[in-house]
């Protein structure tokens, strides 16, 4: 019998290779294009042996969709599996880009040293600086950011006696970094949110979308603030005042990191035409590469690179292998599922066509969310709903307003979704349920980014755009 060590550095060692075919050909090379389906067939054999009963239902519902389109659509079901195959390559070698960053970033004194910081700040500035830092944060590590920080703030709130403060301060600080996190996703070329919507709608492009998605982002980091400030809790006793230590020089080498990283992306995407999720791909490993060799020159703790490059292979890398399973069938099921949806949607008499392209980007804005609640992931929601609807000539809007729209109802998803890894995460460190910290942690937050962001969706889409 296989053992489990040896599985999961055939997963870890198979997931690089992926990576690496998925890259080049994002490059312009087509050398490994008729290998990729092949080997992201093998990469999710691999995973269906490592994971949880309640991941392999996926693997299963994947199977019974690509036979159920076989039957139905048995001219075009081929094309279809292995275009989702591709799809489910490409969400795997992103994920395993980016895990390199997050690798190297946990290992980094400066990075804890400034999370640290911002969750000793004083109670008149702390929900600022977690949302930004939870923001800044969540560039560098993804759901990472939320990992640290997260253990950091209830580390200290931990040290308030006060039980009533203790229980306030907890919530309020995780909160603030659950919303600077989700307000990363409608911009940043880092996240999932916006890497498979720009793929997705046809046309689009990354650096048409960013200002819109800046703005979006804004908008939910702004709510967040002012809904924490107008409903901040009245306490009957005063709050003590500890020290602070440090100061906002702590920061400085992670802004330093994600301007080189932006301006990189950016110069090159623009001087090669090659798309952002290519670039990325690339240029993230060669950056952990070398921030992990600045590590060890440093003498950071951790940071040798033969046990770190064992640890990554034999640990890190297929840690993620429920996380990966998950999102690479979302992908999977998606693209496959959406030709057998189509019949019912024309059996329906829903006609996307017909309706005003204001009521359709209002509607992707709040039919992720919804569609979250159901427990779908939003990578399986937006696969599924992006090749019903209609082009953004046939709207007459850009292609950078329905991105817009798409985003702004992930980002209102991971704030609000039971399922989704950002309120889980929340709710554990919280000691609360998923639902809780969606359902009633959040219910002021998302009523209220939901309107405002369907409001900036249309202004993006008739008055700036």
């Amino acid at each position: 019998m296989v053992s489990a060590q040896l599985l999961d550095r055939c997963t870890a060692l198979l997931l690089i290779l992926l990576t690496i075919m998925v890259a080049t050909s994002e490059w312009g090379s087509d050398l490994f294009d008729p290998l990729i389906p092949g080997l992201t067939l093998l990469v999710l054999v691999v995973l269906f042996f490592r994971v949880r009963n309640a991941r392999r239902v996926f693997v299963g519902v994947g199977v019974a969709l690509v036979l159920l389109l076989a039957l139905t659509h048995p001219d075009v079901w081929w094309d279809t599996t292995v275009r989702a195959l591709r799809s489910s390559a490409f969400i795997a070698a992103f994920f395993t880009a980016l895990s390199t960053l997050r690798n190297v970033a946990e290992t980094s004194p400066a990075i804890r040293a400034g999370g640290i910081f911002l969750a000793a700040q004083p109670p008149g500035r702390r929900y600022a600086a977690l949302t930004a830092g939870g923001h800044l944060f969540a560039l560098l590590l993804n759901y990472g950011a939320i990992s640290l920080l997260g253990s950091l703030a209830s580390t200290s709130a931990a040290t308030e006696p006060d039980p009533v403060i203790r229980s306030h301060r907890t919530r309020r600080m995780l909160l603030a970094i659950q919303r600077g996190f989700v307000a990363s996703l409608p911009w940043s070329p880092l996240a999932f949110a916006m890497a498979i919507t720009t793929a997705l709608i046809p046309d689009a492009r990354w650096s048409d979308a960013v200002l819109p998605g800046l703005g979006a982002s804004v908008i939910l980091m702004a709510t967040g603030w002012a809904l924490d400030t107008i409903f901040k809790p009245r306490l009957s006793a005063p709050v003590v005042r500890k020290p602070q230590e440090g100061s906002w020089a702590l920061m400085l080498p992670l802004l330093f990191l994600l301007a080189l990283m932006g301006i990189t992306v950016f110069t090159l995407h623009e001087a090669t035409g090659i798309r952002i999720v290519g670039i990325v791909m690339v240029e993230v490993p060669l950056i952990s590469t070398i921030w992990a060799l600045i590590q060890w020159r440093g003498g950071a703790p951790g940071a040798e690179p033969g046990p770190r490059i064992r640890r990554y292979l034999t640990h890190d890398l297929p840690g993620y292998k429920g996380e990966l399973t998950l999102l690479m069938m979302a992908g999977f099921i998606g693209t496959v599922g959406a030709p057998v949806l189509a019949p019912v949607i024309a059996a329906a008499g829903l006609d996307l066509g017909a309706l005003p392209a204001g009521v359709i980007l209002v509607a992707l804005v709040w039919l992720i969310p919804l569609l979250g609640q159901l427990g779908m992931n939003p990578i399986l929601a937006v696969t599924l709903l992006a090749p019903s609807i209609p082009t953004a000539d046939a709207l007459g809007v850009p292609p950078a307003a329905i991105v817009t729209a798409i985003v702004s109802g992930w980002a209102i998803s991971g704030a609000s979704s039971p399922f989704t890894a950002t309120t889980l995460l929340i709710g554990s460190f919280g000691g609360v349920s998923a639902a809780h910290v969606g359902v009633r942690w959040n219910a002021g937050y998302v009523a209220a980014v939901l309107l405002l962001l369907s409001a900036w969706v249309l202004f993006f889409a008739y008055v700036l755009a």
